[in-house]
């Protein structure tokens, strides 16, 4: 039953992506950025800490968990250090991911031959 509500909501989030590239003059990097923005206020109203808990990886894993991810770093970052908090929390928070996505970048790079668009 996990594995059908991470698919469900997971799914549910990409379908609105792809409706909103398709019927709207939103560019994907808008749209991700909406996303990243909407997991940041779900996440400041304590919306997003319920979906995730139902839905599991498929609310974590897209870039609405990030955003998420980055308010909830900003949060403990602030109690715990202050006002310095809002500047090291986000980054704190995601430094593993982060780090992931620029490694497996560099990977792809060293492994596959990149070809002209032409």
């Amino acid at each position: 039953m996990e594995y059908l509500k991470a698919f469900l909501v997971g799914g549910a989030l990409c379908l609105i992506g792809q409706v909103l590239i398709d019927k709207t003059q939103l560019t994907p990097a808008r749209i991700l950025v909406c996303y990243v923005v909407l997991g940041v206020l779900l996440g400041a109203v304590g919306l997003y800490g319920p979906l995730a808990e139902f839905a599991g990886a498929g609310a974590t894993v897209p870039l609405t968990g990030f955003g998420n991810t980055l308010a909830k770093g900003v949060r403990e970052a602030v109690d715990a250090d202050g006002f310095l908090g809002i500047f090291t929390g986000g980054l704190k928070a995601t430094a593993g991911g982060i780090t992931m996505a620029i490694f497996a970048g560099l990977l792809a790079a060293l492994l596959f031959k990149a070809k002209d668009k032409s």
